[in-house]
């Protein structure tokens, strides 16, 4: 009898503990999801975040640009994703991102910008390697690192012409895709050096392989496209073919695709060396034919990739994302 008394005033102990205990979760919950911050429970980890408006299917994000492709990408702009969701599920796949950037020659001296505006405005919240190629090591600046993030600096040679420098690119990403960047990173991001982030860029323009729509030439027709013209080239496209003219400097995907791009552009540029022929605009030109008829599954908006020095603030771009420094190209390149 004392026994079974023992086991009620126990239970009773029990349910009277369970109520706070429920309590106490949902307000520890509640204050987490006012934050879009993780919570652990045993060996599983929720994601609470705040209540945000349903998609209408009757109204459309955006009515003045174009925001899918005709092979059903999504042209990236602002006003078109919610990044907290987006944060949500790449945090819950644990993604890792590597950003390449080639410091070369005189190009060292962007560097410090660069790294500086990418751990302001760069997929922030998530891991991140910055893979810098120079062959100046020596010169690469001790930029402060958030959590997660850190520097690889991979020594490579220099060429007498820049634009040596530009196409070998392809060849170093493909190469390294291949023996490292496939065991470290899920995704890989390709940039331009003489850039600063000047507002977020974030996991939105993450996928299996983007393109990042030239600023001097979304709005133009394809006749007016600087695609390489000359059926020699391995970069040639007809004048009657084309959907955008994407920009060599902010490229991307999956480590994979990033190599069956960057290898397919290089094996193109070493048979044009051999038949003694050059593409009007390089690397940029063969990218554009790969591209082309490997459509990109993600296609960014010129938020990502502009000039305001040359083409101003027009009011379509909400946001500019991805800016070019000012800078004397003849002065740099020499």
């Amino acid at each position: 009898m004392n026994l079974r008394t023992g086991r009620l005033k126990c239970y009773s102990l029990h349910l009277g503990i369970l109520p706070l205990t429920v309590l106490v979760l949902v307000f520890f919950c509640q204050g987490r999801a006012s934050h879009n911050l993780p919570v652990n429970l045993g060996s599983a980890v929720f994601f609470f975040r705040k209540a945000y408006p349903q998609p209408r299917v009757l109204t459309p994000t955006r009515t003045d640009v174009l925001v899918l492709t005709p092979w059903l990408a999504p042209i990236i702009w602002e006003g078109t994703f919610d990044i907290d969701t987006l944060n949500e599920q790449f945090r819950l796949r644990n993604t890792t991102i590597g950003l390449t950037v080639f410091a070369v020659k005189k190009y060292v001296v962007f560097l410090k910008l660069f790294l500086e505006t990418a751990e302001q405005h760069f997929m922030v919240g998530h891991k991140v390697i910055y893979y810098v190629f120079t062959d100046r090591p020596a010169d690469v600046p001790q930029v402060p690192l958030g959590a997660g993030r850190r520097l690889v600096v991979l020594t490579v040679r220099n060429y007498t012409r820049w634009q040596d420098v530009s196409m070998h690119r392809m060849e170093v990403i493909s190469h390294f895709s291949e023996q490292r960047f496939r065991h470290e990173v899920d995704y890989l991001v390709c940039a331009d050096v003489d850039m600063k982030f000047r507002d977020h860029v974030g996991v939105e323009i993450l996928s299996a392989l983007f393109g990042t729509l030239h600023p001097g030439f979304y709005r133009s027709r394809r006749e007016s496209f600087t695609y390489e013209r000359r059926p020699q080239s391995q970069a040639y496209i007809p004048w009657d073919q084309g959907d955008f003219y994407y920009m060599g400097a902010f490229f991307g995907g999956s480590v994979v695709e990033v190599h069956h791009l960057t290898k397919a552009c290089h094996q193109a540029m070493v048979e044009d060396q051999a038949n003694g022929i050059e593409a009007v605009w390089h690397d940029e030109s063969h990218l554009n034919k790969y591209l082309l008829y490997h459509k990109p599954t993600k296609v960014l908006s010129p938020e990502y990739m502009w000039d305001q020095q040359l083409l101003g603030w027009p009011s379509i771009m909400k946001k500019l994302r991805y800016v070019a420094v000012p800078k004397n190209h003849q002065a740099i390149r020499n």
